[in-house]
């Protein structure tokens, strides 16, 4: 049964987009079939991040107007990632009821269809959060993006989305060890809703965001492989990321900052 899935936050910079795609290729890695969909029209970033913004040949306006299906918009990315491309030329096209009809047509054919959508509460979030059963709310561990998130959930709530998970992102393990950075269980008591994933500060990704899963020293990339696991419920595991920064190692590692 295809799941639905929108990843969304509550403010800007926080790295929805890159979440989006990495958790998009680690299903697609696990043998999910998945199409990544641009629901932030206008300030579109998912071809790019995704590395196909040149290969896009039609996007949702098209698919809106009635020039293509909405299996041609789909750009392949591999074998078992597509992404469903929206340009700024679809803003004012692609009505909230559009939208919602063709992630009804992507459900058919995806076990997964995740939806990127724009930060905040505006018009935009409200037509990307139409289509959507299940929620991913990807915040910081700073107070303003935490504030900003705990008010999209109960967002999400008024659209009947009430499943929704928390991903933290940036996480730097030396400074929650330091107590200078709320901890992920801290993140979550506040949002009041269940951890999915914690993502670390890492320097183990390309320059468009995306994780170096093959890298054995990345912890970027196995904190995205947790996350996925996490998301399709074959193992609850989270990202430890204060262990090595713990004894008198650890305060030697933080104190040498490495």
């Amino acid at each position: 049964m295809s799941r639905v899935i929108v990843i969304t936050s509550g403010k800007g910079g926080v790295g929805k987009t890159t979440v989006s795609a990495n958790l998009a290729l680690s299903l697609a890695a696990k043998g999910k079939k998945v199409v990544a969909v641009e629901g932030d029209i206008g300030l579109n970033n998912l071809d790019v991040v995704l590395g196909v913004e040149d290969k896009v040949v039609y996007d949702a306006g098209e698919v809106a107007m009635g020039k293509a299906t909405v299996m041609q918009a789909l750009v392949p990315i591999n074998d078992r990632l597509s992404l469903f491309p929206a340009t700024t030329g679809a803003l004012n096209i692609v009505t909230a009821d559009i939208f919602v009809d063709i992630i009804k047509e992507l459900k058919k054919s995806f076990d997964y269809v995740l939806i990127d959508s724009p930060a905040g509460i505006e018009d935009n979030f409200h037509r990307a959060a139409m289509g959507a059963e299940e929620g991913l709310l990807v915040t910081t561990p700073h107070i303003p993006a935490v504030r900003d998130g705990y008010k999209t959930v109960k967002v999400l709530a008024s659209y009947g989305i009430t499943k929704v998970g928390l991903v933290i992102n940036r996480v730097r393990g030396e400074y929650v060890a330091d107590k200078m950075m709320l901890s992920p269980d801290e993140v979550a008591k506040v949002m009041q809703i269940p951890l999915y994933g914690i993502l670390p500060e890492d320097d183990f990704v390309n320059l468009y965001g995306i994780a170096d899963v093959k890298n054995k020293r990345s912890g970027i990339g196995y904190s995205y492989s947790l996350l996925a696991s996490y998301v399709d419920g074959s193992d609850k595991k989270l990202y430890d990321c204060v262990s090595q920064y713990g004894g008198f190692i650890g305060k030697f590692r933080r104190w040498l900052n490495i």
